[in-house]
């Protein structure tokens, strides 16, 4: 029989660790990472049998994950945050496919999987967009995987072959936007540097263009709005990360100064009110069951594109 560590780094999590670790009764070994919290995180780790260990609170949080990866014990490393949340049938499927001593011979051979993840953003379970699946790639044997530290929206790389597992776990996301700006000055942060280490610079359009990019292709293109008003306000809220990305790219440039033409400015408007015309009616085009209106549409969107 295979053993599991989970593996979780955190800070101030005292809200939703509890219900984080509760679900891992079943684990070999609990490895705790803290990133020098403030409130009653350690003592609830500590509470439910974890391994406690301290770190910096490093900006790139992936590096404290793999600190957690190397003081696991087991043969495989499951790992989590502290606002996730492993339900019982997603541990049962871990529990025959990875951990049984009946492992089939064809699944010896995989040294990762990667699981869908149930976001849960402002109370509301999203299922569309860059929120559902959300495949990430959290299981793999010991000594395998690692984050790469280059990007905070990294995956783990595992030097193997990987599978999938079914059954999805749960992310207890946003639960205010207060939380959301917090977490999104830090991610930001870590995005723009990202950037400037890629030697990246700022144009003046970018502040529009990518923004408004982010916006349309989760709204529109990955069906952001069948998610009703939560799904148009994430998907603004996703552009405006991105515009604080560049807005921190810009200060960390010393808030160079650019020449931005009046003219210019026009044509990025009509650019980016070109785009949004094309989605709009391209769902237009997706939601009516009448031929003609459909022909109706296309023409229109054709003209809307072009002109």
């Amino acid at each position: 029989m295979e053993t599991i560590s989970v593996v979780l780094s955190v800070y101030n999590e005292e809200a939703k660790l509890g219900r984080t670790l509760a679900a891992l009764h079943w684990a070999d070994e609990i490895i705790v990472i803290d990133n020098e919290s403030s409130d009653r995180t350690v003592s609830i780790a500590t509470s439910y049998g974890a391994k406690v260990y301290k770190a910096k609170n490093n900006l790139m949080l992936n590096i404290n994950k793999n600190m957690g990866f190397v003081k696991a014990k087991s043969d495989w490393i499951l790992n989590l945050d502290g606002d996730e949340v492993i339900p019982a049938e997603l541990a049962q499927e871990i529990k025959h496919r990875v951990l049984n001593s009946n492992f089939s011979a064809s699944n010896k051979q995989i040294d990762g999987f990667w699981i869908a993840r149930k976001n849960i953003l402002f109370g509301k379970w999203i299922q569309y967009g860059l929120w559902w699946p959300d495949r990430q790639l959290r299981l793999f044997r010991r000594g395998n995987g690692k984050f790469p530290c280059m990007h905070i929206h990294e995956y783990i790389e595992v030097s193997g072959s990987t599978g999938q597992l079914v059954e999805p776990y749960i992310h207890y996301n946003y639960e205010s936007v207060h939380q959301y700006l917090m977490k999104i000055d830090r991610a930001s942060t870590s995005e723009a540097l990202y950037l400037k280490e890629l030697h990246n610079q700022i144009n003046w359009h970018d502040v529009i263009r990518y923004p408004l990019s982010d916006f349309l292709k989760i709204y529109f293109l990955q069906y952001g709005y069948k998610a009703g008003f939560h799904g148009l306000m994430l998907s603004v809220f996703q552009a405006f990360y991105t515009f604080c990305t560049y807005a921190k790219l810009w200060e960390m440039g010393k808030f160079i100064e650019r020449e931005v033409s009046m003219n210019h400015v026009e044509e990025e408007i009509s650019r980016a009110q070109r785009e949004v015309r094309y989605w709009l009616l391209s769902v237009k085009i997706s939601q009516t069951t009448n031929v003609m209106k459909k022909l109706w549409y296309r023409m229109v969107r054709k003209y809307a594109t072009y002109r």
